[in-house]
């Protein structure tokens, strides 16, 4: 069994891995399954992957008036992020 390590320890693992270039998917599914292991968010980390296939998130990319859709290239998956929201608009 290999041995435990602490909150910061994966907190760094997860940033150590944040300011890579390159990543493949099972690098990815690793970060992310230590992530939830020790209820930890990825934040902005989270949007440069597909959430279906874990590949780097390259692809078409659409501005809606609420949202960011990207296309996955690699598998054709959507995902739509929130735009914020600015102080002037009601």
């Amino acid at each position: 069994m290999k041995p435990a390590i602490s909150k910061a320890d994966a907190q760094k693992r997860i940033s150590e891995f944040s300011t890579k270039a390159h990543f493949t998917a099972s690098e990815v599914k690793k970060i992310r399954r230590l992530a939830m292991k020790y209820k930890l968010r990825l934040g902005p980390l989270r949007k440069r992957f597909c959430k279906h296939c874990f590949s780097p998130l390259i692809g078409k990319i659409r501005i809606n008036k609420v949202y960011t859709v990207i296309t996955c290239a690699n598998c054709g998956k959507m995902h739509r992020f929130p735009l914020k929201k600015s102080v002037g608009n009601v």
